[in-house]
């Protein structure tokens, strides 16, 4: 049997993303290992959607390098990605998973145990039946997650996945990302939230016009920002 390979620690080393010559990431250098979830904050337009893909595998850079557990090239087998509007297929919340399951490679016979599973994680194990497009914002998020979940991920790539919801709908959500950390897989999360990134970071990555200004632990990060644009950030202020 081949030996299981780690995709972590994601680094990348000194990355740019270019487009019609404006820098989306601009020479961006970060480690992203194994532990308590990361959270990228920051302004809109200031590269967390993109950093995401490239750390995902979907982009490549324009400049410098990525590798993943060491290596250069790497199929994302267990990573997996849940955008800040996923799209649901033309079928129930089940059947939604049941397809994920067999995309990932799971036998047919274990399929239906394992959805179950996932629909109970999630908590909508009573919605299973339901038309996943005709379900709530937040029950939909909460879809996507346990379809990301189908893969076995070892890392969970997160796109601003509460941006649009309910208090109740955002609570429901967060638990979920606490109960998969908690797993054992790493979460690598974009939020606006400040309060989000308070409640669910164990590293804080402050993003501004593509580059990252600021890598710090959650309370160091929010107690004693180092840099002045932490804290502005951190005090209410926009960054322009």
């Amino acid at each position: 049997m081949r030996a299981f390979q780690t995709d972590l620690p994601i680094v990348l080393d000194d990355v740019s993303i270019l487009m019609r010559d404006v820098a989306i990431l601009d020479s961006v250098t970060l480690t992203l290992g194994a532990g308590a979830p990361t959270i990228l904050i920051g302004p809109n337009g200031s590269g967390k959607t993109t950093l995401l893909r490239v750390a995902m595998g979907l982009l490549g850079p324009s400049k410098g390098w990525v590798t993943w557990g060491g290596r250069d090239e790497s199929a994302p087998l267990r990573r997996a990605i849940v955008f800040q509007r996923p799209a649901m297929l033309r079928r129930s919340a089940i059947g939604n998973i049941l397809y994920a399951l067999a995309a990932a490679g799971v036998p047919r016979a274990a399929r239906k145990a394992r959805a179950d599973e996932l629909l109970q994680l999630v908590g909508l194990r009573d919605l299973a039946g339901r038309a996943a497009r005709r379900m709530s914002g937040g029950e939909q998020q909460r879809l996507a997650l346990a379809r990301a979940l189908a893969k076995d991920p070892e890392i969970l790539f997160l796109d601003e996945p509460a941006a649009s919801l309910d208090p109740a709908a955002t609570k429901a959500l967060e638990d979920i990302i606490r109960d998969v950390a908690a797993r054992g897989i790493k979460v690598v999360m974009s939020t606006h939230d400040l309060g989000e990134a308070r409640r669910l970071g164990g590293e804080i990555v402050l993003m501004h016009r593509g580059r990252v200004i600021e890598i710090a632990g959650a309370r160091a990060f929010f107690d004693n920002p180092c840099t002045e644009a932490a804290r502005r950030f951190v005090a209410g202020e926009l960054l322009v």
